[in-house]
């Protein structure tokens, strides 16, 4: 339930902010209002206020966000030091193993990469910090579902769009529970071209000093090199003593 001190005016303008991506970089005042479900007038006035404050351009049709819109999202990476902390040890860890390395952490139903050390590309999108992707079918979306309380995870797995990716995703809940539970005892989550074909990935969790699951790491390469059944195999050592020595830095 929302409080006294909730300030409705700001929720809808995230809302909007959050309305632009990848197929939609360009909004009219409708298309605002059908993706948020907000109403024309107040999709209208927040767009406008987006653009008198410099984050979005209008064109007298479309608007489309400027660059000034990274610095809310710069906040966040200057106010978190786990970026910072996390970016040697993966840079070190992807010149070992010679395969990608990542962390992200996890909001609400999708991951977002904090950290990135490529060493070839094995997925079609580019891959940088600020990068989303859904968590349910993600090594390290599973490893930090696993992590929260069951009933936590499932609501977040109700609330995704538990879509077919590829011919391997996995999209039924219970099936997805019960994948969850393996992750959470042995303590790693490995995907077999979930996410997109090609591609394979090893996550196991990041703690901090106090023992809390703060973020994940993960090791992706292509599966024509390497199989889904070798992964933890050859990577599982060297990724557990990255997070091993980054456990300490964190608190």
């Amino acid at each position: 339930m929302k409080g006294t001190d909730f300030v409705g005016g700001l929720a809808k303008g995230l809302k909007v902010i959050e309305a632009f991506g990848d197929t939609t970089r360009r909004l009219a005042i409708a298309d605002a209002a059908n993706t948020t479900g907000l109403d024309r007038a107040t999709a209208r006035r927040c767009l406008l206020t987006l653009a008198e404050l410099g984050y979005a351009d209008y064109d007298g049709k479309f608007f489309t966000l400027t660059p000034r819109i990274l610095r809310l999202g710069h906040a966040y990476l200057l106010a978190t030091p786990l970026p910072l902390i996390v970016q040697p040890v993966l840079d070190r860890l992807a010149e070992t193993i010679h395969q990608s390395a990542s962390a992200s952490v996890l909001d609400d139903t999708e991951i977002v990469y904090v950290a990135r050390a490529s060493q070839q590309r094995v997925m079609s999108i580019n891959l940088t910090p600020g990068s989303r992707l859904p968590a349910y079918c993600a090594s390290m979306g599973r490893v930090l579902l696993s992590a929260l309380p069951e009933a936590d995870a499932r609501a977040r797995l109700e609330r995704s769009e538990l879509r077919a990716l590829t011919p391997h995703t996995r999209t039924e809940i219970e099936g997805l529970m019960a994948e969850l539970a393996l992750v959470r005892d042995q303590g790693y989550a490995v995907i077999d071209q979930e996410l997109e074909l090609g591609l394979c990935s090893l996550a196991v969790p990041l703690h901090d000093d106090r023992g809390h699951v703060v973020a994940a790491i993960n090791i992706g390469a292509p599966a024509a090199q390497i199989a889904a059944s070798e992964m933890a195999g050859r990577f599982l050592g060297p990724l557990k003593q990255a997070a091993a020595t980054l456990r300490p830095r964190l608190r």
